[in-house]
């Protein structure tokens, strides 16, 4: 059974580091993906980083933006999205995502997430996160922003990432995905994710942060102006890594 062929579109601000390590991973998958990285104007070698591994660099800006432009010029039936931070855990990751997608109907989909981190509360506040969106579902879709899968057509159909939304705009896009086609969560993978914003900006407040956004897209909807300082890219934060 041939798979289908699939893009990646990564946005990113000033992560030559970070985005070396997912690239070096995603060059270790046993297919070959379409790479596409949307520079958000970065002063460090993101772009030179990405030529290296044959991505291609388009024009980024907020993570809305730069998905958008990349979706624009993919070419693939499918679209995975990832932020810089993350990693491919092994080499049979994408093999086994696509054929996941190849036994369902699915038109958008996400999976649980892991935090690269040993520290008990990462892992518990990440199990809470799985457990939390699996409950809701479709009838409520969540999708981080540092893993949406979803078919090109139908990004397209839904008109793509609302780049009005300042903040949660990947939720945003999930529930809109989750209205007009089939929503679901792969089984088969799992994605790995730093935990960088937790060590600069405090456990406590991120939680807090997400909490109240939570609650925000619960009982008023999308998040159109920046109260929770929402603010992307992480400069010389990420050289640090």
């Amino acid at each position: 059974m041939s798979l289908p062929s699939l893009s990646i579109i990564i946005p990113a601000l000033n992560e030559e580091v970070l985005l070396s390590t997912l690239l070096s991973t995603i060059q270790q998958q046993t297919i070959s993906p379409e790479i596409i990285v949307a520079d958000a104007h970065s002063i460090d070698a993101t772009r030179e980083v990405a030529q290296r591994f044959g991505a291609r660099v388009v024009e980024g800006g907020l993570p809305a933006v730069g998905r958008n432009a990349g979706a624009e010029l993919a070419t693939g039936e499918w679209i995975l999205f990832l932020d810089a931070d993350v990693v491919l855990p092994d080499s049979f990751f994408l093999e086994r995502m696509l054929n996941e997608l190849a036994r369902t109907k699915w038109d958008c989909v996400t999976a649980d997430i892991v935090p690269m981190s040993e520290r008990r509360y990462d892992r518990f506040s990440f199990w809470v996160y799985n457990r939390y969106v699996r409950l809701w579902g479709a009838r409520r879709a969540h999708a981080p922003g540092f893993f949406i899968l979803v078919r090109r057509s139908f990004h397209k159909k839904i008109g793509c990432f609302n780049e009005s939304v300042v903040f949660c705009e990947d939720h945003e896009y999930a529930q809109r995905a989750a209205k007009a086609g089939r929503f679901g969560f792969l089984n088969s993978v799992k994605v790995q994710t730093s935990v960088r914003r937790f060590d600069k900006d405090g456990r406590f407040t991120i939680a807090w942060k997400f909490l109240a956004a939570e609650l925000h897209l619960l009982i008023k909807g999308p998040i159109y102006d920046d109260k929770f300082h929402y603010r992307f890219g992480y400069g010389d934060d990420a050289r640090k890594k």
